[in-house]
């Protein structure tokens, strides 16, 4: 088990820094007066890994970029010169981390590269992501990072050499040693995956919160072919789930529905991604292409019916239930935009396959 996270970056230089240390009398450290921070100036990036068991870690000091590619190659490098000789018989590797930054579990490109990482080493990979807003119960920052943190109190950091040595020094009365590395590697940001990268790696969720919580075999990447059977929805549920009953129309309304707004989905699609990103989509966004229209907007229409609960539907329809919350809202403003009057059915939602079942269970009518 290994806990993960970015510490501070921070500026090289002649620079102050907090904190005390002891020094022979008359030879205090001088350090600029005015730190100015120029676009060609140095930073050292430290990402570390800590080895809960051994009471050991790992420092990657990288010096361009914290992206995803650099937090899964710094977990690469610590298992090459480190876990694989502290642990010569794992065949599996547990990672806590927090919910955001390099590591963010929303991030594909951290679970792609991660997929990689997993075929090379031939380890089954788990990872649990703390809630947001917790990220400080990640036993790296109380166990490694805070000694670092100590170490290098009141000492200038003037050079990539002087932060490799004085993590690499800091030791512990408990046993704690921290292994150093500089990473000079180049890792672009804006970095973004393809419909084909994102269904690729093969992970599998755990029950609660997979969105945290999931796993990652050392199998080689699903073809096209595996993805497109592995995406198809079952007709006869898409057809028990259209029924009138539950939808509160006609089928045939329904599709009519469907195809009159299709083009403002696509419309408020580029308009969403091009605030958020300021570019036109380049492909469609595979997050918002994991359920088509016609699903998204009968997923809408059954929850605004509270004809089934949103966890039931998502594991019906082969999604994550935020996923599928992100699909509702799309689902809700169409409905909004055509003037579509939902009337949620009495009762509960049905949270079993027999209870839609029994939910369904009026005859439509014949025309």
């Amino acid at each position: 088990m290994i806990s993960v996270d970015t510490k501070a970056k921070e500026w090289l230089g002649n620079r102050d820094r907090p904190g005390r240390t002891w020094r022979p009398g008359k030879d205090a450290i001088k350090v600029d007066c005015h730190t100015f921070t120029t676009n060609d100036q140095p930073m050292a990036i430290p990402y570390g890994i800590y080895d809960v068991a051994n009471n050991t870690g790992w420092v990657n000091v990288g010096t361009d970029h914290e992206t995803a590619e650099f937090a899964v190659e710094s977990i690469r490098r610590w298992w090459r010169n480190r876990g694989r000789a502290d642990h010569p018989n794992a065949t599996r590797l547990l990672i806590t981390a927090d919910a955001g930054g390099s590591n963010d579990p929303r991030r594909w490109t951290w679970k792609n590269n991660l997929a990689a990482f997993a075929r090379e080493s031939g380890l089954e990979i788990t990872v649990c992501h703390l809630p947001p807003g917790t990220s400080k119960w990640n036993k790296i920052e109380h166990r490694m990072f805070c000694h670092i943190t100590a170490n290098w109190r009141g000492r200038p950091l003037t050079s990539y050499q002087v932060v490799i040595e004085t993590i690499a020094a800091t030791t512990t009365k408990t046993g704690l040693t921290i292994g150093a590395e500089l990473d000079t590697g180049s890792y672009d940001l804006g970095v973004s995956v393809t419909p084909a990268e994102f269904h690729a790696p093969a992970i599998t969720t755990n029950a609660f919160h997979g969105d945290w919580n999931y796993s990652l075999a050392p199998v080689p990447p699903r073809t096209p072919e595996v993805l497109a059977v592995g995406r198809r929805i079952d007709p006869d549920l898409i057809m028990m789930l259209t029924n009138p009953a539950l939808t509160g129309m006609p089928r045939t309304d329904f599709e009519h529905l469907v195809a009159i707004s299709e083009p403002y989905w696509d419309a408020m699609a580029e308009a969403a991604f091009q605030r958020r990103f300021h570019r036109p989509r380049s492909y469609l966004h595979p997050q918002t292409s994991s359920l088509d229209h016609s699903h998204r907007l009968l997923a809408a229409i059954l929850r605004r019916r509270k004809a089934v609960t949103s966890t039931f539907l998502a594991h019906l329809l082969g999604v994550t239930r935020t996923n599928l919350s992100n699909q509702f809202q799309d689902g809700n403003r169409l409905l909004d935009l055509h003037r579509v009057v939902v009337s949620p059915l009495p009762g509960s939602a049905a949270r079993t396959l027999e209870q839609l079942h029994a939910r369904a269970t009026p005859i439509e009518p014949l025309h």
